[in-house]
């Protein structure tokens, strides 16, 4: 037979998906295939509206010698019977021309990963198992001569793959239904018949199949394929079906076939890769692991994993959490906190996730992947799925398995529609309720996971605008009112709040003693009003993004938002102050004319100079400044973190209370150049205190003149 090329090693692009889907509906211009799906290929599929596909059959008596198979090991570790399969008479159909041109489609077009073939025919023996144990089920009079298991066989000598399952089996015209037509599903024609009934309704979720291609998948691995099956139907007799994919196969009666179904792939010479042992096992484990059948390979059992989100929450143990994290998340740690979710509306969903106790973008390792995968009735749809959660959640580990999956034809590809936002959302919405539901059992623990994890969350309040009130519910602050290193919610501070209080007050700051020591700090500090220290360089961006909290403004007590209650507290404070007091200040005429004088001092570095109507034991402060982390992201913009970014204008408050001030007054008429400089120098001091001077280094050799001057008075 002449080999059929491969196209870009069957990866799928645009222009491939416009062509299959194209070629497939001019295929169906004169054969419709029975097929329901979504997509662009499955939608071509649809319009045919389940008519069979026309086969042109023409008969040939074929003379063959025997083809002989040894039947493997069972997989539950008895032997089955050791049998010979014996072609009898061979019939020779020819597919028609025009579902040539689809099967090569199929074939050689349709998957973006050869290795999906392996997946695709276990799913396949996974039905004709569940087949099988329906009908014993509802005891219907059926043959089952082994136990139920899927087993796999490797010949690198002989360049054969084996898939052979001892499930429902097939009739003559079954196979020339399921095999002999293209996109003909029989496990979608036996899920309808199963849902017209009550009592057989819940078994059909159990069936994979939904577009009949898979089977042609082996196609993209080997030039021919060889089907020996028989139906558990009593008195049913074996048949051999073959063809090489290029336009035709021959079916015939074989004696000695067991009740089930063989599949032999005699493998392509480009595709011996997958004649190696260990490269098919790691396969099995990735798309099939949790299948509800026994994998053998070779003799072995593979899927020792069982599917823990199919079971009850109660009968799992921390031993079982621990190993199914472990498998899925390729870690070695324990979970910190696990989910089993189960929901039957509004969509079909089965799940398990995982919070891990590392993070490993915090070690220096780069952006992780999303760690929760997606399947459909236990089978891999995508791995790392980056559509199903927020990136902002792409630490959580687990499995995602929904019944309601719009797949594409190939079962590799999500389509974008409202159940797939659906499912994100309700998915979404259920991690969140499940972290606040942790916080609130063990605060202590959860203090731990939001120092690991915290960023994270902070990224979820600026990026996931849905759920972005709830998200800042996991949210944690370190707060003066409370000892060092503990944490508390923007709840809890809330709750903590006076009556009289409007807003949420937070100040950025490198560290808790910063803050302390803060000029912002101190009026908020003498009036016993709680400040939340915010400590990470994100913050800042959290709470522009957040604005607000529970109908509360969160206000930096470092901007001009903050006016309106300083001067509230500033007039409680002079009508309680002594006559004495006011005296050791500067007069309105005095101060009126220092700020006059330092602000021609700064120049155009500042704005504005004047009297201060805030309580601070510093001789002067910055506002309306650009703030550390927006002056880091001008850096970043400007290309080099290190280049010096010219600051923008901001304004200078004095306090007219403090002696440097006062003395600052008398000194620009005694020594003007003194006071320039030690005006200078207030200025680079405020600035400090803000957190917004560059390079501290530029202001040393001034102040080594202002002391210099200082020793000799």
């Amino acid at each position: 037979p002449v080999e059929i090329r491969t196209m870009s090693q069957f990866a799928i692009r645009s222009a491939n998906a416009r062509f299959l889907s194209k070629n497939i509906a001019r295929c169906l211009s004169t054969t419709a295939l029975p097929v329901s799906g979504t997509g662009a290929v499955a939608a071509s599929v649809n319009a045919a509206n389940r008519v069979k596909a026309g086969l042109a059959t023409a008969t040939a008596t074929a003379a063959t010698g025997p083809v002989y198979s040894v039947r493997a090991k069972a997989v539950s570790g008895q032997l089955r019977s050791y049998s010979t399969e014996k072609p009898v008479t061979a019939e020779k159909h020819e597919f028609k021309a025009e579902t040539k041109k689809l099967l090569h489609i199929v074939a050689h077009s349709l998957y973006s990963q050869r290795e999906v073939f392996v997946r695709e025919l276990i799913s396949n023996s996974s039905d004709a198992l569940e087949k099988l144990r329906h009908l014993q089920a509802t005891s219907q009079d059926v043959g089952a001569e082994n136990p139920l298991g899927i087993s796999i066989t490797v010949d690198a000598d002989k360049k054969t793959i084996t898939f052979s399952d001892s499930g429902v089996g097939m009739t003559a015209e079954e196979l020339k239904e399921n095999l002999g037509t293209i996109a003909r599903s029989g496990s979608k024609a036996y899920i309808e018949k199963m849902n017209d009934s009550e009592d057989t309704k819940d078994m059909a979720n159990t069936i994979v199949g939904q577009f009949g291609v898979g089977f042609y998948s082996a196609f993209m691995v080997g030039d021919k394929i060889t089907v020996y099956t028989r139906s558990a139907t009593p008195g049913s007799e074996g048949y051999c079906w073959e063809s090489d994919g290029l336009g035709s196969y021959t079916l015939q009666k074989s004696d000695g076939v067991d009740v089930g179904t063989k599949i032999v792939i005699s493998v392509k010479e480009d595709a011996s890769e997958f004649l190696d042992k260990s490269k098919l096992e790691a396969i099995i484990k990735k798309y099939s692991n949790f299948v509800g059948f026994p994998i053998a390979l070779n003799g072995e059992k593979v899927n020792t994993v069982d599917a823990l989100w199919t079971k009850d929450k109660n009968s799992i143990s921390d031993e079982d959490h621990t190993n199914f994290y472990r498998f899925v998340s390729h870690a070695w740690d324990e979970p910190a906190y696990h989910l089993v979710y189960k929901a039957d509306g509004p969509l079909s969903i089965r799940s398990i996730l995982y919070v891990p106790t590392k993070n490993p973008e915090a070690l220096g390792f780069d952006r992780i992947k999303p760690g929760v995968s997606l399947y459909s009735r236990k089978v891999l749809i995508m791995p790392n799925a980056e559509n199903l959660l927020p990136e902002w959640l792409r630490f959580i580990q687990g499995v995602v398995d929904s019944e309601d999956l719009p797949l594409n034809l190939s079962r590799e590809l999500l389509q974008n529609g409202p159940i797939i936002m659906r499912l994100r959302s309700i998915i979404t919405s259920r991690i969140i309720k499940w972290l606040q539901e942790e916080s609130r059992k063990d605060p202590a623990k959860y203090k731990e996971f939001f120092k690991t994890f915290g960023i994270f969350i902070k990224e979820g309040v600026c990026q996931d605008t849905d759920n972005q009130a709830e998200i800042a519910k996991l949210l944690r602050f370190e707060s003066p009112a409370n000892d060092a290193g503990e944490l508390i919610s923007l709840s809890e501070y809330v709750e903590q709040m006076p009556s009289d209080q409007e807003h949420i007050y937070y100040l950025c700051t490198p560290s808790r003693q910063f803050g302390l020591e803060s000029p912002y700090y101190e009026p908020f500090k003498k009036h016993g009003t709680n400040v939340l220290f915010l400590h990470h360089t994100l913050d800042e961006f959290v709470m522009g993004r957040l604005s607000n909290f529970e109908g509360k403004r969160l206000v930096s007590i470092d901007s001009k938002d903050v006016d309106q209650v300083l001067k509230k507290w500033n007039d409680a404070d002079q009508a309680e102050s002594t006559s004495d007091a006011d005296a050791a200040v500067l007069t309105t005429e005095q101060a009126n004319e220092l700020t006059a004088w330092m602000l021609s001092v700064f120049g155009m570095h500042v704005k504005e100079v004047k009297v201060s109507e805030r309580y601070m034991s510093y001789p002067a402060i910055v506002t309306d400044f650009d703030s550390p982390a927006v002056r880091r992201m001008m850096k970043m913009m400007a290309g080099d973190s290190k280049q010096s970014v010219p600051m923008s204008p901001c304004n200078v408050e004095i306090n007219i209370r403090d002696p440097v001030i006062k003395g600052l007054y008398s000194l620009k008429t005694e020594n003007e150049e003194l006071a320039r400089k030690i005006t200078q120098q207030l200025f680079d001091n405020a600035l400090i205190a803000a957190g917004i001077m560059d390079d501290p280094r530029t202001m040393i050799k001034r102040l080594n003149e202002i002391l210099a001057q200082t020793v000799k008075k």
